[in-house]
């Protein structure tokens, strides 16, 4: 795939670090990587954005962004309350084209979930995937809650006739609880596709150099990585229960 679009079940699931992710292991395997965030808040001038955090965990990659507004919102709100032009998605379109012309993939990280507006009209990350005709990735908390979050994102991919690459948990706790348990073989079912993946917590905290080597291991194989469903499912189940 020239083009992925990496999205969330909601914010602070762990999108930045999967992408990061996929970019360390497509890089560790010889492919050239872009990133792209089309609209970044809560994010001064200066000041590191995710596309940055990517470019610092995985290693060369390239990194772009189209718009950067201040506050810590959505992005249609961002761009309104700070008098600027909104993101759309032919322009988000565009940008991943013309660095995937350049690269043999591009990621691009949308701004909390997939239907978070862009503007004030109602476009999302789901009409930039369409326009790309680009698979997406959903990244999903691992705990209480996300299965109905996973079958929402699952289903409006559905109703646009938009790919599901897969479902990757953005932070897999150290000592995970009987929900979380349970949300490994649960999570195919409710969003209709793959678990393809599942990162540890704290793994944005690793050096990069460890980020590097380790995150094939996180990452299945259609991802670029090692990572066996199956396997990791067997070997949380023969842990004790906190």
């Amino acid at each position: 795939m020239a083009v992925l679009v990496v999205t969330g079940t909601g914010t602070e699931v762990g999108k930045t670090v999967v992408t990061a992710a996929l970019a360390a292991a497509a890089c560790a395997a010889g492919r050239s990587v872009a990133v792209l965030k089309p609209a970044q808040t809560g994010v001064r001038p200066g000041e590191p954005g995710d596309a940055a955090e990517v470019g610092r965990l995985a290693g060369p990659v390239t990194t772009a962004e189209l718009a950067r507004y201040p506050e810590p919102l959505a992005p249609a709100t961002a761009a309104r309350r700070a008098g600027r032009e909104p993101v759309r998605p032919p322009q988000v379109a565009e940008a991943a084209e013309k660095l995937a012309a350049e690269h043999d993939l591009v990621l691009v990280e949308g701004a909390g979930g997939l239907l978070v507006h862009f503007d004030d009209d109602g476009a999302t990350l789901a009409d930039a995937a369409r326009l790309l005709g680009a698979p997406v990735l959903v990244v999903a908390s691992a705990g209480l809650g996300t299965l109905n979050s996973a079958a929402l994102t699952a289903e409006a991919l559905r109703s646009r006739e938009l790919e599901c690459a897969g479902v990757v948990i953005g932070s897999w706790p150290q000592h995970p609880g009987l929900a979380e348990l349970c949300n490994l073989r649960d999570f195919p079912r409710a969003a209709g596709s793959p678990l393809a993946g599942a990162v540890p917590e704290g793994a944005g905290s690793l050096e990069p150099e460890a980020f590097r080597a380790q995150a094939p291991s996180w990452l299945a194989p259609r991802l670029g990585g090692v990572w066996d469903a199956e396997g990791f499912e067997e070997a949380q189940l023969r842990r004790p229960m906190p």
